[in-house]
């Protein structure tokens, strides 16, 4: 099965919801507060070495403009400075960035601004680099529209239950492609003509889309949470993956405990390690998005993959007087969209990695 003739546009900003129509309608981020997001690093600083690691809170800012704050504050480079992700302005997010260390500079607990704070420094070995996290936690308040949380609550019981038992898709979340998916209407052109930033989201967005396509079409199919022949499997929460040739009782079973998932292309050069139909599938998407998989091929990007599902660990819902808050663990790369999108109607349903 092809799966269903999305655009672009659809397979980017509205791909098909698993488990139906929302459970219920509510409001998002009617302030920054209303959608909390921390970082969790998964290893400890070093304690010595020519960086610090510095833990920071921000509110209503974007990452790279709190870099750039903190190379200026700092007086070395924005390019010196790291992150392991970016977080959404409109939240408040707790993330860790990475400076050099200066001798003349040792107040690293006194840089703020009416935007950010820093909570920690510790020294470090080394810059940190982009996706060094092993997740990240959120909690979000869905507002009501009619002020009762009680009621909210009990409306999204059982999809709760239905998430946290089964998981859901792992699209790619709508501010991959820009807005509107501004980012996918320069795909008509050559992105290698574009300057090396812009050029870089657009690619990324060329990626995802493809990605989002095909499990669109295992969504639709009923295949997004099962491993079929041919299938290339991802243990969860890391990047190893092997090839099923058929699966068996063992791997059938490990599937159902989410310990395992099937996995879509990441598009580039060559061919998918994917084989039989699911390969022919991941062929004909890839077809019909043939301006974003020539754009990744054009850019010597290689095939790899990421895993068509998302387990939401550490999920549950707390009751507010007319809203409630759902807290969850997802691991790094993730969208909180895919969860919320499986929740809620909401219009501004927006989140970060």
């Amino acid at each position: 099965m092809a799966g269903p003739e999305l655009s672009a546009l659809e397979a980017a900003l509205a791909p098909p919801r698993a488990f139906g129509a929302p459970a219920a309608r509510g409001r998002l981020r009617s302030e920054p507060e209303d959608f909390l997001i921390e970082e969790e690093l998964g290893f400890a600083p070093t304690g010595d070495g020519p960086h610090v690691l510095l833990k920071v809170r921000k509110r209503n800012a974007n990452t790279q403009w709190v870099a750039s704050e903190l190379a200026r504050l700092c007086r070395c480079r924005p390019s010196e400075v790291g992150y392991a992700g970016l977080k959404d302005r409109r939240a408040v997010a707790v993330q860790w960035f990475s400076l050099p260390r200066r001798p003349t500079f040792t107040d690293w607990l006194e840089l703020r601004s009416s935007d950010f704070q820093v909570l920690e420094a510790h020294a470090h070995g080394r810059k940190l680099p982009r996706g060094a996290l092993a997740a990240n936690r959120f909690a979000v308040r869905i507002r009501t529209e009619h002020g009762d949380g009680a009621e909210l609550a009990s409306r999204l019981a059982p999809r709760l239950a239905a998430i946290e038992r089964r998981g859901v898709p792992n699209y790619f979340g709508p501010q991959r492609f820009g807005r509107d998916g501004g980012n996918l209407q320069q795909l008509r052109g050559s992105a290698q003509r574009l300057p090396r930033q812009q050029r870089a989201f657009v690619l990324s967005a060329a990626r995802s889309v493809i990605f989002n396509a095909l499990l669109a079409a295992r969504v639709a199919d009923g295949t997004w949470e099962r491993l079929l022949a041919g299938d290339v499997a991802n243990l969860d929460e890391r990047g190893s993956i092997f090839p099923v040739e058929t699966p068996d009782t063992t791997l059938i079973e490990r599937c159902e405990r989410l310990e395992i998932h099937p996995t879509g292309p990441l598009w580039g050069r060559g061919t998918p390690a994917t084989a039989a139909g699911v390969l022919e599938l991941e062929a004909v998407i890839a077809a019909r998005y043939a301006d974003a998989a020539a754009a990744c091929a054009a850019a010597g990007m290689a095939q790899e993959r990421r895993a068509l599902r998302l387990a939401v660990r550490e999920l549950r819902c707390e009751l507010e007087p007319e809203s409630v808050r759902i807290h969850f663990r997802l691991t790094r790369g993730a969208f909180a969209t895919a969860v919320l999108g499986e929740l809620i109607d909401s219009q501004s349903a927006e989140s970060s990695t």
